[in-house]
């Protein structure tokens, strides 16, 4: 963790972070204005009456320094046990009265459950002219005893009159006031806002604070030994250390053991080398022969080569006197060839002509026999199918064809009807396909688009955008700037269905106004489009306070879009209806 560099003040008394201003707003019986305290980094002696609020003060640092579930509040007043609590200095109680009902003493306070405290301490380093504001807010949600809170550390000056106050009644229009204020950091738990002061003042350990929060409520010390030990030196582990000396000892011992054993090792081993270094000497031996071996493949390849090539020239001359015998024999085949041709003429004159006629007359019918063959087995099959008798006469032949033709013309009205369902089929299959067609094409816009926003309606939007020469992010519909809160899931469908039309909207800003109004007056939409001209006049606030259950309070609207007022103002005006969680509350 960086740390900061070392403070050159003029004088050492005030040198480093030093408290020059504490101020609580309803903190304890400090009520209803802010109190302050200024010590202007010099040392304060706070001295008062009992009960006049001298440990209040303390306890108000101490929170601001320590987490709260390890303060005992009052400790500077000697007290031992939970006298008081981070919840009843909130409420302001001092003191306890009987109720007269149930008899049991009961906290009398100054403050109801809608107010809300602040504790701020101003820290500065004169030395590089360095100011730290640590400040606190709390706030009672609900009748809980264990307060909502929210941790602020600031590199500016701030004060609760100018900072904390005038918001109204919500703490979340503080929270945003001040996330805007340059240089201040809202956290939201205590380990994160420790984390960082401790990195703004130089305080690497967190003991420092444990030992702070020690000494600043401190009355008496009975042992002073014992107190530096536990507060303020880091704690010693005697033991681990003993077991890691045991540790390195039996390491040691170990090792010098090993170190005996090799030394016997290599004394047994001594003999061995004698003998490795003759079975080095025969390696090297046999290595030789082998390599002698291996080129024996070698000489009897050149041997063999010598051989070969001299068998190749006797076969050359063969191949040689092979061919001119192979050009005889060519010769005379090319001869009797000839010979053939004058024998086939000789036939054809003698009468063969009239052979190969008949043979292709017998081949023509042969096809024609089997073609009709084929027909009767196929006349014979659709007979048996129809149930008709089997007959080789022509009268049968003429009477199963009458029978044919009356049974076409009963099957025929069937024929028609099956025709006409199928073309109201394939006509259901068409519209059925089409409608599959934009189902898909609207799952696949869905798919790729972050927004419930129909695909029609962003259609419409592109194609105005792109005939207008605008980006299609200054033309945004209403529910891609709106989300329920996450602490209101519950509400969540029927918030959509609510603002389901109002989601469908489309906000134009008053400099585009001219340009989609033309366009929407000049252009065939082919469906409805509902869009709202941004005026300044409308984005003012609406003057009344929302409940704790209105609608418009669990709706977020994202925080970087230029149409934030105009939103929140609307929900405000339009959609303030109270969520009801039973019957009873809605009459």
């Amino acid at each position: 963790m960086p740390t900061l560099s070392l403070d050159f003040a003029a004088d050492d008394s005030i040198t480093g972070f030093r408290l020059q201003r504490l101020e609580v707003l309803n903190w304890g019986t400090f009520n209803r204005q802010v109190w302050s305290l200024g010590p202007e980094g010099h040392n304060a002696l706070l001295t008062g009456d009992i009960g006049s609020g001298k440990s209040t003060l303390v306890d108000a640092i101490t929170t601001l320094l320590v987490p709260h579930q390890r303060i005992v509040y009052n400790k500077a007043a000697g007290a031992e046990g939970k006298e008081r609590s981070l919840y009843s200095y909130i409420r302001g109680e001092y003191k306890s009265a009987k109720d007269d009902l149930t008899q049991s003493a009961k906290a009398i306070a100054l403050r109801d459950s809608n107010s809300y405290t602040v504790l701020l301490a101003e820290f500065y380093n004169q030395g590089f002219n360095q100011r730290i504001c640590l400040a606190q807010v709390f706030w009672l949600k609900e009748q809980k005893r264990n307060p909502e809170r929210f941790f602020v550390v600031s590199e500016t000056p701030l004060s609760i009159a100018a900072d904390f106050s005038n918001f109204g009644s919500d703490i979340l229009e503080l929270k945003k006031r001040l996330r805007h204020t340059t240089r201040v950091q809202l956290l939201d738990n205590f380990k994160a806002y420790s984390s960082r002061f401790r990195q703004l003042f130089g305080i690497q350990n967190e003991q420092a604070l444990e030992l702070f929060y020690q000494t600043v409520s401190m009355k008496s010390v009975g042992n002073l030994t014992d107190f530096v030990r536990l507060h303020m030196l880091e704690k010693g582990d005697v033991e681990s250390r003993i077991d890691d000396l045991r540790h390195n000892f039996d390491n040691l011992n170990r090792a010098h053991e090993a170190v005996l054993k090799a030394k016997e090792q290599i004394g047994l081993l001594a003999p061995l080398v004698k003998e490795g270094r003759a079975y080095i000497a025969l390696s090297k031996t046999i290595e030789e022969l082998r390599r002698c071996r291996e080129a024996l493949v070698a000489y009897f390849a050149q041997h063999k080569s010598e051989l070969l090539t001299s068998q190749i020239e006797k076969l050359a001359i063969d191949v040689e006197r092979i061919g001119q015998r192979l050009e005889r024999l060519k010769e005379e085949l090319g001869q009797l060839r000839q010979q053939q041709e004058e024998l086939k003429t000789a036939i054809d004159d003698s009468g063969g002509r009239r052979l190969q006629t008949l043979e292709q007359e017998i081949a023509t019918l042969s096809k024609e026999r089997d073609q009709r063959q084929r027909k009767e087995e196929e006349y014979h099959r659709l007979g048996e199918d129809l149930t008709l008798p089997q007959s080789r006469t022509a009268d049968g032949f003429y009477d199963n064809l009458k029978a044919a033709q009356a049974l076409l013309g009963e099957i025929e009205p069937r024929i028609e009807a099956l025709k006409q369902q199928e073309i109201e089929r394939s006509v259901d299959l068409q519209t059925l396909r089409r409608e599959q067609e934009q189902l898909d094409e609207e799952l696949d816009s869905l798919r790729r688009r972050k927004s419930n926003i129909p695909r029609k309606n962003l259609q419409l939007r592109q194609a105005m955008a792109q005939s207008l020469g605008l980006d299609e992010a200054r033309l945004p519909f209403v529910g891609e700037l709106l989300q329920v809160d996450e602490a209101s899931a519950e509400w969540e469908g029927a918030i959509e269905r609510l603002l389901h039309n109002f989601g469908l909207s489309l906000l134009v800003p008053e400099e585009l106004y001219p340009q989609v109004s033309q366009y929407v007056d000049q252009t065939h939409l082919r469906g409805r489009l509902v869009y709202f001209r941004l005026r300044a006049a409308d984005a003012r606030g609406s003057s009344k306070t929302l409940g704790a259950d209105s609608l418009a309070r669990k709706i977020r609207i994202k925080p970087e879009t230029d149409c934030y007022a105009w939103l929140e103002t609307q929900l405000q005006k339009r959609f303030d209806y109270i969520c009801c969680a039973d019957l009873e509350r809605f009459r």
